[in-house]
């Protein structure tokens, strides 16, 4: 197997594994607090999309952050 494809099978499995935790985490608060959830999403509706772009591009921002600290 070359050394590329063998790269490309961790970065695909960790892409794998990150998508599946969002799912289980994501799943788990509608479970636990769907009320809550709901409440959440009527509010993100009525946010200017300014607003959201900034609050997305921060959290993508701090999860970069989050990931070079854990990887190193």
């Amino acid at each position: 197997m070359p050394p590329h494809a063998f790269l490309s099978d961790i970065l695909l499995t960790d892409f794998l594994t990150a998508l599946a935790l969002v799912f289980v985490i994501e799943g788990l608060l509608y479970a636990m607090a769907p009320g809550s959830m709901r409440d959440m999403a009527v509010r993100i509706a009525g946010m200017e999309p300014a607003l959201l772009r900034r609050i997305g591009l921060g959290a993508a921002i701090l999860g970069v952050i989050a990931l070079a600290a854990i990887r190193g």
